[in-house]
């Protein structure tokens, strides 16, 4: 679980496997670490960010480093939520990355239009899952610049 004023990757995520099998290759196979949290669904993603709901009570844990999108899920949907997301003054510096089972060319061409930073199409194999996330943990935490209100502290380096 992220501390208040540490950097962490908010993943936004309806799939339990999913989820499971991002936090291991994250926990086990990526050289930095970057603390979780986890929303089930679009419209929790945005009670959290807005501290609404029951997140009402958050207003101190600050905004994600960067936001791990699944597009396909109940409620409000990730093409929804990232829409948004970039609509909001505040809100729209926060990368995200679309991470998606869709390769609908559709979806890509509109996540884009809507201010994805990334579409990330969900690797099926287990190997090209570890390759593509640590990929991509490496380039946001570890090469990228990220906005002060995105960045409250440096990545953990694992030390093992």
């Amino acid at each position: 679980m992220a501390s208040t004023n540490s950097p962490y990757l908010l993943v936004v995520e309806d799939s339990d496997e999913d989820f499971e099998a991002l936090n291991r290759v994250l926990g086990r196979h990526c050289e930095i670490e970057v603390p979780l949290r986890r929303c089930y669904d679009g419209d929790e993603a945005l009670d959290f960010l807005y501290h609404k709901g029951d997140y009402a009570e958050t207003e101190t844990i600050g905004p994600p480093s960067l936001i791990l999108l699944d597009l396909n899920m109940p409620g409000s949907n990730g093409r929804e939520v990232l829409q948004q997301l970039k609509q909001d003054e505040q809100l729209r510096v926060i990368p995200v990355v679309v991470f998606t089972t869709s390769s609908n060319p559709k979806d890509i061409e509109t996540c884009y239009r809507h201010g994805a930073n990334s579409y990330l199409i969900k690797p099926m194999k287990v190997q090209q899952l570890k390759s593509s996330v640590c990929q991509l943990l490496n380039y946001w935490f570890g090469v990228t610049t990220l906005p002060e209100t995105a960045l409250s502290a440096t990545a953990l380096k694992r030390s093992a």
